[in-house]
């Protein structure tokens, strides 16, 4: 499969400074500044194939937000090469900008005062989308997303959901072959989250349009995404399918256990207590290779047990852990 974006070495660094409290430092500071260097990326690199939904992910600060900029031709890089469908992002931002589609949570491109209508009438002139294509394509969006009456009022009147969706109907009218969706469900309800969700794959499918998602909503990346990116402090600490992470990190396992009578158990210390009743324990268990613990075998044996259930944690709470670590 071809790539549509090639990153190798990506680095971007900010120079910051900081001074002490009071009057004396802030007039030092005018003679004087200690200067440092914050390290947004160190080196990055990956490939996303054409026709990907990818998921981009990572805590606050992680450098998720500045990798977007640099591929959108937004930020300059200190180093490195972005090869994104033949283009170099911040060198050729015209010719490029006809090929991708953005959508950012807390940045809109609809015109506040402006119905989202006259806005894509705009886009209309900007790409010069032939008037029949338009018409077909704008329908379309329209009636998958089911913002018939939305989008002919003006934005300012728009909750934030349907706001988002008619974003993302902007971003796709010139059908660009990248589009990267920033917290693209932030306001929505669930029902409009999955519309959403089967909008993005359906036309994913239809056109192989290459989707590159960012957000902390992780349903949304378990809904869309195949193949995750996981971004922490500038570096890049998992690359891969979404459904390998739990064999990669996944270090404990739930348990449940039911009891036929009132029992009182003595969880060891590796142990973690989620919940207890008198009939009820809930609690994790390190993970040793592929061995389960020694100590659920030993409940089965000790205690009335009438029903256990051992499963995996959330993938969010895997990626919080990857997080923290």
């Amino acid at each position: 499969m071809e790539v549509a974006i090639s990153v190798r070495g990506l680095k971007k660094t900010y120079k910051t400074y900081s001074r002490g409290q009071g009057v004396k430092s802030a007039f030092v500071s005018l003679f004087k500044r200690e200067f440092k260097i914050n390290e947004a990326l160190k080196g990055i690199n990956f490939d996303i194939k054409k026709g990907e939904i990818i998921g981009l992910i990572g805590p606050n600060g992680a450098g998720k937000s500045t990798t977007i900029k640099v591929m959108c031709g937004i930020l300059h890089p200190t180093e490195g090469k972005v090869d994104a469908l033949g283009y170099t992002p911040w060198k050729q931002r015209v010719e490029y900008a006809m090929n991708f589609g953005v959508v950012f949570g807390q940045k809109s491109q609809l015109e506040w005062d402006l119905p989202p209508n006259d806005t894509y009438h705009l886009i209309k002139v900007l790409y010069d989308i032939p008037e029949k294509t338009f018409e077909r394509r704008l329908k379309q969006m329209v009636k998958l997303l089911q913002v018939d009456e939305q989008y002919l009022r003006p934005t300012r009147d728009l909750s934030l959901g349907e706001r988002m969706k008619c974003e993302v109907i902007a971003a796709l009218l010139h059908q660009p072959k990248i589009v990267f969706l920033d917290e693209p469900t932030i306001g929505m309800d669930v029902v409009a989250k999955k519309r959403l969700h089967g909008f993005i794959k359906k036309i994913n499918q239809e056109f192989g349009i290459t989707f590159i998602v960012t957000t902390h909503d992780m349903s949304d990346i378990e809904k869309l995404c195949e193949r995750i990116i996981i971004i922490n402090n500038g570096d890049i600490v998992y690359d891969g399918l979404l459904k390998e992470l739990s064999k990669t990190h996944l270090k404990k396992k739930l348990i449940e256990v039911k009891f036929s009578e009132k029992t009182r158990v003595r969880l060891p210390k590796r142990c973690l207590l989620i919940s207890r009743t008198p009939y009820v324990l809930k609690f994790e268990v390190p993970v040793k290779g592929d061995k389960m613990d020694k100590f659920v075998a030993d409940l089965i044996t000790d205690y009335p047990v009438v029903d256990i259930t051992i499963s995996d944690p959330d993938i969010e709470e895997i990626i919080r852990d990857i997080y923290e670590k």
